[in-house]
C-alpha cells in the first residue's frame, strides 16, 4: 500500500500492519469469492429442477431474508463496529456487546413472531401460498438477525480468521443441504429447512465462541441511547437501499408474473458477483479505519481508503468486461436456454451497477467515521422512491430490462450523492492514470474473449484462466503497479 499511489510505501503506518491489512482482505476476499459463487453453485439445481414459477418464488424468499434484518436490527451492527471497535477494557466490551444483543433479541423475535402468526396472508401476498414454508422462514429470519450480530462481533474485534471458517461452513452447509434437499424432491419446502438447519448450527456454534471469550453479563444499557441514535438512522438506508437493490423482484412479479422473476434474477446474481470484490473492504475498513481515525491518524485513513479504490477499481473494470461478454453462454451452461435469451442482457447493466455500488461502499466509510449516518438514510430515501416510480413506468414498457435500468441508475445517484457528501476526493487519491490502463488491459481482455467465443463449461473455463492471465499482463506492460508496490506484495507472501 503506498502513501502515494504510484510512489514509495508510506512511513506514516508500518509495514508490519500494511502486510497484516493486506491478507486479511486477501482472506476475507476468498470467503466471499464462495459466498459469491453460492448462488451460482445452486442455480442449475434450482433451474433444471423446479418450475421457473417455483425457482421465482425461492428468489422472492432470499430477498425478504435480506430485507427484514436491515429493519429490525434497528442499526446496531455498524454501532458496534463504529464503538467497540477502540474498546480497551472487557468490561466496556461486555457492556456494549450485551446492550446491543438483548435489543436486537427483543427487536427480532417480536418480528418474527409476527411473521409467524400472520404466515398465511404474507404467503398468499408473496409465496405462492406456501404458509408452511412462512412460518419456517419466520425461524429463519430470527435467526438469521442473531447470527448477523454475532458475525458482527468478530468483525469488530477484527477476528478475521474465525469470521471467514464460520462463513464457509454456513455457506457450504446452505449450498449442500438446499442442493440435497432440492434434489431429492423436496422442492421449496426443503430448501427453506436447509436454512433453517445451518442457522442452528451457526448460532451455536457463534453463541460458544463469544460467551467462552467474554462471558455472559446482564447490561446496564447504559450507552443504548447513544448506540440507537447512532444506528437508526441507518435502517430507513438499509431499507431504501433493498428497495434499490431487490425490490424489482417484487414488482416484476406483480406486474409481469413470478416466471419472469425466475427469468431475470439469474442474469442479476450473474452481474452481481462484483459484490466479491468489495465485500471484503466494508467488511473490515470500518473497524480498520475507526481505530487510526479515533487515534488522530488521519493519513493512515487516506491511505487505506486510496489502496482500497485502486485494488478494486484493478479487479471490478475487468469483471465488467468479462461478464458482459460471457453472459449468454454462462446462463446457456448454469440454467436453460431460455432463461438466457430471456436474461443476458441484464448482466452488464447490473454488473456496472455493482461496480458503482462498490465505490459507494468505499465512500460511505468516510460518513460512519464522521458519524454522519442521516446522509446515508436520506440518499437511499431518494434513490428509493425513485426506483419504485421508474420501475413501475419502465417494467411494462421494456420488460426486466427496464428494471435493470433503474436500478443501475438508482445505484448512480447514490453513489454520486455520498461521493459528493463524504468528501471522498479529499480523503482518496484517485490515480486516474492506472483507471485508464485498467481500461485499456481491460479492453485487450474484451477481444481476447470476442475472438475465443466460448460456448460450453471447458471453453468457458479456458478463457476466463487464460483472460485473467492476459490482462495482468497487458496491465504490467503498460505499468499499472509501482516496482514498490510489486515488492511489496511478494513480501505479504514471505512473512
Amino acid at each position: 500500500m503506498c502513501e502515494r499511489i504510484n510512489g514509495p510505501l508510506p512511513m506514516s503506518l508500518a509495514l508490519q500492519e500494511y502486510k497484516q491489512f493486506a491478507k486479511k482482505i486477501g482472506l476475507i476476499g476468498a470467503t466471499n469469492l464462495l459466498i459469491s459463487l453460492s448462488g451460482i453453485i445452486l442455480l442449475p439445481i434450482f433451474t433444471k429442477t423446479l418450475p421457473i414459477e417455483e425457482y421465482g418464488t425461492y428468489v422472492q424468499i432470499a430477498v425478504t431474508i435480506s430485507l427484514i434484518p436491515g429493519v429490525v436490527m434497528l442499526g446496531l451492527p455498524y454501532t458496534m463496529v463504529r464503538y467497540l471497535a477502540a474498546a480497551k477494557k472487557r468490561e466496556d466490551v461486555q457492556e456494549g456487546y450485551y446492550s446491543i444483543v438483548i435489543t436486537t433479541l427483543v427487536s427480532a423475535g417480536l418480528t418474527s413472531l409476527a411473521f409467524f402468526f400472520l404466515a398465511e396472508p404474507i404467503a398468499v401476498a408473496l409465496f405462492d401460498s406456501q404458509v408452511l414454508v412462512t412460518q419456517i422462514l419466520a425461524a429463519v429470519i430470527f435467526l438469521e438477525c442473531m447470527i448477523g450480530l454475532h458475525f458482527n462481533y468478530f468483525r469488530t474485534f477484527q477476528q478475521i480468521r474465525r469470521y471467514s471458517a464460520l462463513t464457509f461452513l454456513k455457506t457450504s452447509m446452505q449450498i449442500i443441504l438446499v442442493g440435497a434437499f432440492i434434489l431429492t424432491g423436496h422442492g421449496i419446502f426443503g430448501a427453506v429447512v436447509g436454512l433453517l438447519i445451518t442457522d442452528v448450527v451457526i448460532l451455536l456454534v457463534t453463541n460458544i465462541f463469544i460467551i467462552s471469550e467474554i462471558g455472559v453479563v446482564i447490561p446496564k444499557f447504559d450507552h443504548l441511547r447513544e448506540y440507537l441514535s447512532f444506528g437508526l438512522p441507518t435502517v430507513p438506508g438499509n431499507v431504501s437501499s433493498w428497495v434499490v437493490d431487490s425490490s424489482d423482484r417484487y414488482l416484476i412479479a406483480l406486474l409481469m408474473g413470478t416466471a419472469y422473476v425466475g427469468y431475470y434474477s439469474p442474469g442479476y446474481t450473474l452481474g452481481n458477483t462484483l459484490i466479491m470484490f468489495v465485500a471484503p473492504l466494508s467488511f473490515i475498513l470500518p473497524a480498520v479505519l475507526s481505530k487510526h481515525y479515533d487515534d488522530g491518524n488521519l493519513e493512515g485513513v487516506k491511505t487505506i481508503l486510496s489502496f482500497s479504490m485502486k485494488y478494486y477499481s484493478a479487479l471490478a473494470i475487468p469483471s465488467i468486461i468479462g461478464l458482459t461478454l460471457l453472459s449468454k453462454p454462462l446462463l446457456e451452461v448454469l440454467s436453460t436456454s431460455e432463461i438466457a435469451a430471456n436474461g443476458y442482457l441484464i448482466t452488464p447493466l447490473v454488473a456496472i451497477g455493482a461496480f458503482l455500488y462498490g465505490v459507494y461502499a468505499i465512500a460511505i466509510q468516510v460518513i460512519i467515521l464522521k458519524k454522519q449516518t442521516r446522509y446515508m438514510s436520506s440518499i437511499w430515501l431518494i434513490a428509493a422512491g425513485l426506483n419504485i416510480l421508474l420501475n413501475i413506468a419502465l417494467i411494462p414498457i421494456f420488460g426486466i430490462i427496464g428494471a435493470a435500468i433503474t436500478t443501475l441508475i438508482s445505484f448512480s445517484i447514490a453513489t454520486f450523492y455520498i461521493v459528493y457528501r463524504s468528501d471522498f476526493l479529499t480523503f482518496v487519491r484517485i490515480d486516474i492514470k492506472f483507471i485508464a490502463k485498467c481500461i485499456v488491459s481491460s479492453l485487450i481482455l474484451g477481444v481476447f474473449i470476442s475472438l475465443m467465443g466460448p460456448l460450453n463449461f471447458t471453453e468457458i473455463l479456458i478463457t476466463v484462466l487464460s483472460g485473467a492471465c492476459i490482462y495482468l499482463v497487458a496491465l504490467y506492460l503498460l505499468k499499472g503497479f509501482s516496482r514498490e508496490e510489486i515488492l511489496f506484495f511478494k513480501n505479504i507472501f514471505n512473512m
